[in-house]
């Protein structure tokens, strides 16, 4: 339609039409003279709107889904970060239990031993001081630690510390080659003095070389002059070897450690040496062996055969 006088007057007056029929509408309400049509209306053009609307609403759907996918993936991400921090939660109490079980057995040890201890933890693993099996602790001279005080856990002897800082302190590994602790065999009492080798077991050079020792057999610390470096009765560790006795004046027997050197976490520093020497009561208990079963086989007796009877 051109824009010309007569189309301008005919929206103004319908324009004007629709006012009054609204007007009109409004004040008649239920009673509206336009109801019918508005009715009729409805029923002409009520399947096209649900048509319409069918087809708008999955679109009007995928808008709110968008508009909405920030908040969801809000949500998702934050699902996501509570569930890794229960992991983390499960994981540190799963830590927090073994540590508490490591306790548990240091201080049965301490406990047994008569030992006075300062639980520390390891806190690193190198050559501080140009040692290469050494570990660092959380516990230095602010809590009493000293040089050469022997270092233990819930398995038995650990090393002893050789240099203190104010809040850290660094410990020498039984398993360092530099390493060596007096020894002294369970019952038998003999004595040795036990050296590291590493990841390979102590070397233990017993001073009686006609000992009667052999392989299961236990070693405990002997002890030092004044408890330091090393307080007695401290287990050190099971003889996996024994070499066969020559003509030397000592001899040398291969020994497993309790300790495992390189799952270290929780430790105890002797602070107090025991007033009496534990002797071998710090040891655990003996393994029980296993009982070999025996297998009994009982025979009986065949019926004789048909030919036999045939032949008496």
């Amino acid at each position: 339609m051109r824009d010309t006088r007569e189309s301008r007057l005919l929206l103004a007056l319908l324009t004007a039409i629709a006012f009054a029929l609204i007007t009109v509408d409004i004040r008649g309400g239920q009673d509206s003279p336009v109801e019918g049509a508005r009715q009729a209306a409805a029923t002409v053009f009520g399947p096209i709107e649900n048509g319409v609307s069918s087809a708008v609403n999955p679109v009007g759907n995928a808008v709110v889904a968008v508009r909405e996918s920030g908040s969801r993936h809000d949500r998702i991400a934050q699902l996501e970060r509570d569930n890794a921090a229960l992991k983390a939660k499960l994981g540190s109490d799963d830590r927090n239990s073994s540590r508490l079980k490591q306790l548990d057995k240091m201080i049965r040890v301490a406990g047994e031993g008569q030992y006075g201890i300062k639980g520390a933890e390891v806190i690193a693993i190198g050559a501080a001081q140009g040692f290469s099996w050494t570990v660092t602790i959380d516990l230095g001279a602010s809590d009493g630690i000293k040089r050469d005080m022997t270092v233990l856990n819930g398995d038995g002897l650990v090393g002893r510390v050789t240099t203190v800082g104010p809040h850290s302190a660094t410990v020498l590994l039984a398993s360092d080659p530099d390493f060596t602790v007096g020894t002294r065999m369970e019952s038998s009492d003999e004595l040795g003095f036990a050296s590291g080798q590493g990841d390979r077991p102590l070397r233990v050079q017993l001073l009686n070389a006609k000992a009667d020792v052999k392989k299961g057999d236990r070693l405990v610390t002997f002890g030092s002059e004044a408890d330091k470096p090393f307080v007695p009765g401290v287990p050190v560790g099971v003889v996996s070897r024994v070499d066969p006795s020559g003509g030397d004046l000592t001899r040398t027997i291969y020994v497993r450690p309790f300790v495992a050197f390189s799952k270290l976490d929780v430790v105890g520093v002797v602070v107090q040496a025991p007033k009496k020497d534990p002797r071998d009561t710090v040891l655990p208990p003996k393994p029980q062996p296993t009982p070999t079963p025996t297998v009994t086989v009982t025979v009986t007796p065949s019926a004789p055969a048909a030919d036999d009877y045939y032949q008496q």
